[in-house]
């Protein structure tokens, strides 16, 4: 595309928040080459608050489909809807046939993706990945923003969200929290499967240990992770119990996102709030079982990565198929919590 051109971009968004949180490195390379350019993202109705915290984000409009629904007469309808607002590229992020349809019948002059799911038809520019050259899923997105003769990419700018002091303060006074003690967060839950999942025991056992400390602990996650929530809640020692704050399944994304800046670090599993941190610049703590670092990796400075070197990890398997979740339950509190110390430089 023409760097010099003024630009309206649409963009098809991903389904997950890790990847959602991990397109803005897309929309900050859109804005570079393009500054005076427009970019609206179609996403689900959850992401909306990941969008409000990206400035390059000029409008966001929610896709009224389930997760996985076709939805072929929608698609079409949404996309004919918007023949009339003058978009001239579209970049389409997820790799399934369904996603280029919006585009499609929109009749966007340019429309990107990379090859997947027969979808050649739909795309004007329909690229073959090259996995090596592209390892990360971020570049892959970032990838999408140049020329192919204009890449590999250089220079590319992580994710960075912006946060609004009145909204943090008022989700402070909403639950009730305040900032006298540092603040660590936990985020235990994961949704791909409990093989992402560190165990709560060894999740309630280094909240002790920091608690201890002086610190307060704040435990984030969505209605989903409420099994294991309750777990953790119930190993905290009851001397302690008012400063760990148990915020799963209350808050929303905005709240959660706007809460987890507050932290000084975060303790998480491979998950979508652990990319928020990062992109809120919150030191992370990542914890891999059956996933890997080498493709979703937290894009922040301030970062450690915890793993075992067991045979069978990676597996990328929702359930551990050896019943020994070995290359979680082998990580150990202690090592947690010396991680947190390093980062904070604490003693």
């Amino acid at each position: 595309m023409n760097k010099l051109q003024q630009e309206k971009f649409l963009i098809i968004g991903p389904s997950w928040v890790g990847d959602m949180v991990m397109a803005q490195a897309l929309f900050i390379r859109l804005k570079q080459n393009s500054p005076d350019s427009e970019i609206t993202v179609i996403a689900p109705a959850w992401a909306i608050p990941v969008l409000e915290r990206m400035p390059e984000v000029n409008n966001s409009q929610s896709l009224s489909l389930a997760h996985g629904e076709l939805g072929l007469l929608k698609r079409r309808q949404i996309g004919k809807s918007l023949k009339d607002q003058g978009f001239t590229t579209a970049i389409v992020l997820p790799n399934s046939f369904k996603s280029a349809l919006i585009p499609y019948h929109a009749q966007i002059p340019v429309r990107i993706g990379w090859r997947g799911e027969w979808r050649k038809p739909l795309l004007t520019d329909c690229r073959k990945l090259d996995k090596e050259k592209f390892p990360l899923m971020v570049q892959r997105f970032a990838a999408l923003a140049e020329p192919e003769s204009e890449q590999p990419l250089l220079n590319l700018k992580s994710p960075d969200f912006h946060v609004d002091d009145a909204q943090r303060s008022l989700s402070l006074k909403k639950y009730a929290l305040d900032l006298d003690k540092p603040i660590i967060a936990i985020c235990p839950g994961a949704e791909f499967g409990d093989a992402k999942q560190w165990p709560a025991e060894h999740f309630a056992e280094f909240c002790n240990m920091k608690l201890s400390s002086g610190v307060q602990i704040w435990l984030f996650g969505s209605s989903n992770d409420s099994e294991i929530s309750e777990k953790i809640v119930a190993g905290i020692n009851k001397g302690y119990s008012r400063s760990f704050k148990n915020l799963a399944g209350l808050t929303n994304l905005a709240e959660a996102i706007d809460l987890l800046s507050f932290a000084g670090a975060c303790v998480s599993n491979d998950s979508g709030l652990m990319h928020v941190a990062a992109a809120l610049q919150v030191p992370i703590i990542a914890i891999y079982g059956s996933t890997s670092p080498e493709f979703t990796p937290p894009l922040t400075e301030k970062v450690e990565l915890l793993t075992t070197d067991i045979e069978c990890r990676p597996c990328f398997q929702r359930k551990c198929p050896l019943g020994h979740l070995r290359c979680l339950k082998d990580i150990q509190p202690m090592r947690v919590s010396q991680s947190v110390n390093r980062l904070l430089n604490l003693t």
